[in-house]
């Protein structure tokens, strides 16, 4: 099917689109990490010890995880707008439940209900940002929705939490969100379109919008391959983040702002890589891309192992390696997966993917961390996160390519050799 011409799309309403979607992305990540900034002091309170954490940690994965596998089919059926707006509505009401905790018990049911209302927005978020795009673009303004999360929730969150302490009790912390997402509940609701099926078919390379069952999602071997890497990535990602700020304290020594400074690293790192390596992989291709990210983290990580405590250093290294982990993710549970499958299998591809990721790499990998850290030391997190991004770049290599530029580019030339041999043969 042919893409719509430059000036029959509307720009307009994709940039309204992708910003709305993305500060709700933004908010989502305040609410998933800026727990770890605060925990430390959360642990001392509560009397927690690193086990705990990564159960607690692991707890809003799992619910994440499930919800996200369940939402994605609803969301291919009755449209992202609905499923978007009332999941933007629900965790903007109980973003401050977390402040209310007394103990490990309720802590992690506070949690999972957070984790539930999460994975409900990002799912049907993804694709409403794909749908929104113009496909040669899908890649940049991916990237740039899920740049949002490490910005807000592991870039700002962490300095924020940290500094409002001079101030309030960490329980204060959670209660400022409700009302940023109640405005941004609000315009989704007026802004946020239902696109035609016509329109839906030019986001994959299938180019087919018509039902399919999400049982077919096996067939395509960019989703079965995207499962495993997504479950690596986020090992990677939730080790470091869940355990870091410990590692930084307990055993570098440093001082509670200073942990906050080198851990917004994570966020300014993935902040920056998002939309420019998915922007890179719109014009290159989404594999090669993947390769290259897969082996930048597996360096950086061991640089950040082997670096002493020297803030910059620190800040340094973390950056670069959190620059090439967030774009893998974003591949995995963006393009990469969905513009293999249908249209009506892009919210479900994007679903099974995520939820997978976050059972084992979000659920399973902070209690291995836990164990690990409080019987082998806390510096043993950085094998599991080496290992895991080292695993991926092998995964990459059996990825097909769906880079709507590259599969065009791809037509062109085989068209153009049919067309000399069929002249060289009259």
């Amino acid at each position: 099917m042919a893409n719509l011409k430059s000036e029959e799309w509307d720009t307009g309403y994709e940039w309204k689109a992708v910003t709305l979607l993305s500060l709700g992305t933004g908010l989502v990540g305040i609410d998933r990490y800026m727990i770890l900034a605060l925990f430390p002091l959360i642990m001392v309170d509560l009397q927690l010890g690193y086990q705990e954490l990564g159960l607690i940690i692991g707890c809003l994965g799992y619910a994440y995880g499930l919800t996200a596998i369940l939402i994605g089919p609803l969301s291919d059926r009755v449209g992202r707008r609905v499923t978007v707006v009332a999941s933007v509505l629900v965790f903007s009401l109980l973003v401050g439940i977390s402040g209310l905790a007394t103990g490990l018990i309720s802590l992690c049911i506070m949690r999972i209900i957070m984790g539930i209302a999460d994975g409900a927005f990002m799912t049907p978020a993804i694709v409403a940002t794909m749908e929104a795009s113009k496909p040669s673009r899908q890649g940049r303004n991916i990237g740039i929705m899920l740049a949002m999360m490490p910005l807000c929730g592991l870039a700002l969150a962490p300095i924020f939490a940290t500094q409002l302490l001079h101030f309030v009790d960490w329980r204060w912390v959670f209660f400022c969100i409700t009302p940023f997402g109640l405005i941004v509940t609000y315009l989704l609701h007026r802004v946020l379109r239902a696109p035609s099926e016509s329109v839906l078919a030019q986001h994959t390379a299938t180019h087919d919008a018509s039902r399919h069952s999400w049982r077919e999602l096996f067939r395509y071997r960019n989703v079965n391959v995207c499962m495993i890497t997504m479950f690596l990535w986020l090992t990677a990602l939730i080790v470091l983040s869940s355990f870091l700020p410990n590692y930084l304290v307990h055993q570098l020594n440093l001082s509670v702002p200073e942990m906050g400074f080198v851990l917004s690293a994570i966020g300014f790192g993935g902040t920056l890589g998002n939309p420019l390596m998915l922007s890179l992989s719109d014009r290159i291709g989404r594999k090669p891309v993947a390769l290259m990210a897969s082996a930048g983290a597996t360096i950086a990580i061991t640089a950040l192992m082997m670096s002493p405590p020297q803030t910059a250093l620190l800040f340094s290294s973390l950056l670069v390696a959190n620059f090439f982990i967030f774009p893998l993710i974003a591949l995995s549970i963006g393009p990469t997966s969905t513009e293999a499958v249908p249209a009506t299998l892009m919210a479900s591809a994007t679903g099974l993917i995520t939820c997978f990721g976050e059972l084992l790499g979000g659920g399973l990998a902070p209690v291995l961390g836990g164990y690990a850290a409080a019987h082998f030391g806390i510096g043993s997190i950085f094998y599991l996160a080496i290992g895991a991004t080292a695993l991926g770049c092998i995964a990459c290599c059996f990825v097909r390519e769906t880079a709507p530029r590259i599969i065009s580019r791809r037509a062109v030339v085989g068209q153009t050799a049919g067309s000399g041999t069929l002249t060289m043969q009259s």
